[in-house]
């Protein structure tokens, strides 16, 4: 320890009446406090009565804080002017006193911070540690004021208020303070606690105080919560590039002043992982932050490719799948800094002062996907075992996530491409209806559903308008969806009525789901099955756990169709209910699926209300009217798939239609040929008399031969020529290949290569026969 000298001079009373700057530092004792007391009141014990008398000797004197300091003194008389004693110069040092005691020392090598300071906040005692934090020896504070010793800070100002506040209240305080230090290169964490000293009559005399160094515990704090806030904030959204944003929310400012995320191709697209070679790993920026507005310490801008040489942290840690550290000083480090740096604008290095950077994988089921960077510049802290640990921690589940995305982006394509495969395309020819349809999918994480639609001609001019939805998401729903489709149509070409065809669709899904099968939901599928004929203006509809369908008739009046929803198929055994509405020409008739009317923040009788309002909308076209409806009835970002099918129905005139009662006798099949024969000519039609009058011909023969009373010739002038026979008997008509030597057999056969397609369907009382034949061109 530096050896100190005091100098105090003494009038010839005793009083003192000059104090040196030593005196100070060796008692504590301020030049305000001692000048004019007598010098007597400083000694703990008398002097000896040799030491008075030479005028040198040891003493004992009493330290500000109540502590005893052995001082050798001697003193030198001060004459005045006329030669008499005046007073007295006393130097001193300290002199070899006895063994520090046992608590002396514990104070003195305390492991954390220890300081004494009197009522003033000045400095009186100071331990080992408490020199090494502020950097000084502690001859250099014993005597000043806290603030003189540190910066003008908030955190310094914070901990001189309370070294007043235990002064002025006598009361203990303790508290937490994440703040710097004068010989400390970087912030630290301080457990503070502060109480008052007492002497023997109880006065607050001093203030001392403990602050232990709890940096490890706060980073620890720090690290858990924020993989905490990890666990809440990256994952969000099922998209990738979201997601490491999200990462690199997390990252920057609090663990990394830069960081960037690098994914491979692939991630991003449809294809699966390639091999890694050795050569430069080519990855994408699709996420960096930092600390400093405008991120310049990027090299790579954001959609960016960057080649990683092998060398490199980045490229390191994906072939070694390790988390990789580099500090300032190490050769890779400096290298990969300068490659970095040639890469700024105008040859500006935007990264003075990194020191530290770390390279985690991004590892999610196996696979690397691609790499984290975290560099330090303005954090004077370099990464340590205990940073790695949690970088890999917070990457393992950041990895996750992106993989999660890429998995559902990568089925919600290939969904989509199935729906669009199995959704019809361009809708077929029929003069029934006008058609216009709209399918949505959802951005839902569950993916997309089942909702599907389909206009399907019929017999007779008549067409099926079919909507329906399979209850889940994803590829199994889309696959279900197709062979409902499929199945439909192949119930629609038989002209099955609506609730039987339901019906059946009902026995398939209960057969599906009999299978075990992943492709049917738990409550199967619903569905909406509607057929309209243009002669008779009649909507016949049946529908299975479906919404009905609104109704716009061409005065403008809306409403929605009173129906039975009936039970989802997949139920099975319970029955399904058809209602039959008749429309006057220019109806417009909208089917639906549940996504746009239901959502769990939207109340249906609301939405049911806005889509009526928004089926009147003006509009050019029912185009540009399925959008009106779209933008009026569902919310910015739906829940769920949407299918619209919008059908303004049409009319045929009975100027189209001729109708002939035949009577069950073969005389009059000549007549009824003849008849239609000049409905032809009415018609300016002769080119198809020849075909006519053969399918008349064969179809009224059958309907005489092996049918039953009441027969009907109908003919039918819309986009086809449509010839139908309807008689009593509900047994159909096959094709057979007739023999050489067969008298019959061979009628059928006939008409099916004269005209473009023909069929039966069963009626109420019995079956119609039907063929149609291409119009020849106007």
């Amino acid at each position: 320890m530096e050896r100190v000298s005091a100098a105090v001079i003494l009038d010839a009373q005793g009083v003192v009446k000059g104090w040196s700057e030593g005196a100070l530092r060796l008692t504590g004792r301020t030049a305000e406090e001692v000048v004019g007391r007598p010098g007597r009141e400083l000694l703990a014990e008398e002097p000896s009565p040799a030491a008075v008398a030479a005028l040198a000797g040891t003493v004992v004197l009493r330290h500000r804080d109540g502590s005893h300091v052995l001082l050798a003194l001697r003193a030198h008389s001060v004459l005045g002017e006329d030669g008499a004693r005046d007073g007295y110069m006393v130097v001193g040092e300290p002199a070899e006193g006895p063994e520090p005691t046992l608590a002396e020392r514990a104070f003195q090598q305390a492991s954390m911070s220890m300081s004494v300071f009197d009522t003033r906040q000045r400095y009186l005692r100071l331990n080992d540690v408490a020199c090494q934090v502020m950097g000084v020896p502690e001859e250099v504070l014993i005597g000043r004021p806290f603030p003189e010793t540190v910066e003008d800070a908030e955190h310094s100002r914070g901990f001189h208020w309370h070294l007043r506040q235990v002064a002025e209240t006598g009361r203990p305080v303790r508290y937490e303070s994440f703040t710097g230090a004068p010989a400390l290169n970087r912030e630290h964490a301080w457990s503070i606690q502060m109480w008052p000293v007492r002497d023997t009559s109880g006065d607050v005399v001093g203030t001392a105080l403990a602050a232990f160094d709890s940096s490890d515990q706060y980073w620890a704090r720090e690290r858990l919560a924020l993989l905490n806030e990890a666990a809440a904030a990256i994952g969000t959204t099922l998209d990738v590039v979201r997601t490491a944003e999200e990462l690199i929310g997390i990252m920057v400012p609090r663990f990394a002043d830069f960081a960037s995320v690098d994914l491979f191709d692939w991630v991003l697209g449809s294809e699966e992982p390639p091999a890694l070679a050795g050569t430069d790993i080519a990855l994408r920026r699709v996420a960096h932050g930092s600390g400093t507005e405008g991120t310049p310490e990027a090299a790579v801008h954001l959609g960016g490719v960057d080649h990683y040489p092998p060398f490199s942290p980045p490229a390191r840690a994906i072939l070694h799948g390790d988390v990789i550290q580099s500090q300032a000083g190490e050769p890779a480090f400096m290298r990969w800094i300068a490659e970095r740096n040639a890469r700024a604008p105008s040859g500006r290095s935007h990264r003075v002062g990194a020191h530290s950077m770390m390279a985690v994988p991004l590892r999610a089921r196996g696979t690397t996907l691609g790499v984290a960077v975290a560099v330090r510049i303005r954090q004077s802290d370099d990464y340590g075992a205990d940073d790695a640990v949690f970088a890999e921690e917070l990457a393992s589940r950041a990895a996750v996530c992106i993989d999660n995305a890429r998995r559902f982006a990568r089925e919600r394509t290939t969904a989509l491409a199935l729906q669009h495969n199995l959704l019809p395309r361009g809708l077929p020819g029929q003069a029934a209806v006008e058609v216009a349809h709209r399918y949505r999918p959802s951005g839902s994480q569950a993916g997309i559903g089942g909702d599907w639609f389909d206009v399907i001609p019929l017999s007779g001019g008549r067409v099926a308008l079919v909507v329906g939805d399979v209850v889940g998401h994803g590829i199994p729903s889309s696959a279900t969806m197709g062979r409902l489709c499929t199945a439909v149509r192949t119930l629609a070409d038989v002209d099955l009525p609506p609730d039987e065809l339901l019906t059946h669709l009902d026995d398939l899904v209960t057969h599906l789901a009999g299978d075990d099968s992943d492709e049917v939901a738990e409550l199967g599928a619903t569905c909406l099955y509607a057929v309209y004929d243009p002669v008779s203006r009649c909507l016949s509809l049946a529908a299975a756990g479906h919404p009905p369908p609104a109704l716009v008739l061409p005065d403008g009046t809306t409403r929605i169709v009173e129906m039975s929803a009936g039970p989802p198929l997949g139920v099975g055994g319970l029955p399904f209910e058809a209602v039959e509405v008749e429309l006057p020409e220019g109806s417009l008739v909208a089917l639906y699926t549940d996504g746009l009317i239901e959502d769990r923040d939207r109340d249906i009788d609301h939405a049911t209300v806005e889509l009526c309002r928004a089926l009147t909308a003006p509009a050019e076209t029912l185009d540009a009217l399925c959008d009106t409806v779209l933008k009026a009835v569902l919310p910015e970002d739906p829940s769920d798939d949407v299918a619209l099918l919008l059908a303004r129905t049409r009319a045929l005139g009975a100027d189209r239609i001729a109708t002939w009662d035949v009577l069950p006798d073969p005389e009059h099949v000549a007549r009824t040929r003849q008849a239609a024969t000049d409905q032809l000519t009415a018609w300016g039609l002769d080119e198809a008399a020849f075909v006519t009058e053969l399918v008349v011909s064969e179809l009224v023969t059958n309907a005489i031969r092996y049918g039953a009373p009441p027969i009907q010739l109908r003919l039918i002038r819309d986009r086809t020529l449509i010839c139908e026979v309807s008689d009593g008997s509900s047994t159909s008509p096959h094709l057979r290949r007739a023999h050489a030597y067969d008298e019959g057999g061979r009628g059928l056969l006939l008409v099916a290569q004269l005209t473009q397609r023909w069929g039966s369907r069963q009626t109420g009382s019995g079956k119609t026969i039907w063929a149609e034949q291409p119009l020849p061109p106007v």
